[in-house]
């Protein structure tokens, strides 16, 4: 079979996205910090944009305590871009990495 080509919905690259920055020992989790109605007036914690097979991704995170946050980031990023390449079969244009808040 030639010309093979797979549709993926934008929520299941944003979960894909949220599963990857998950499997990082040093994020809490995905989302924002701060209060309910904060985190409603933000918005998602994963915004993905896809065109022509490429994909712009804004992850917004939490880290546990204690853990440096330079570090963290890049291995998100590598985490995501695996994820975004290897698994979704799309280019990974732009990645935007927000931590916004440490612990609970």
């Amino acid at each position: 079979m030639t010309g093979r080509s797979l549709t993926v919905s934008a929520g299941v690259i944003r979960e894909m996205v949220r599963l990857a920055a998950l499997e990082v020992p040093g994020v809490l989790r995905v989302g924002r910090s701060g209060p309910a109605w904060r985190r409603a007036f933000l918005g998602r914690s994963v915004v993905t944009d896809v065109r022509d097979g490429r994909v712009a991704v804004r992850l917004s995170l939490v880290a546990r305590p204690g853990q440096a946050l330079e570090p963290l980031t890049i291995q998100v990023r590598t985490a995501i871009a695996a994820t975004v390449e290897r698994l979704l079969g799309l280019e990974l244009e732009t990645l935007t990495v927000v931590v916004d808040g440490v612990g609970g």
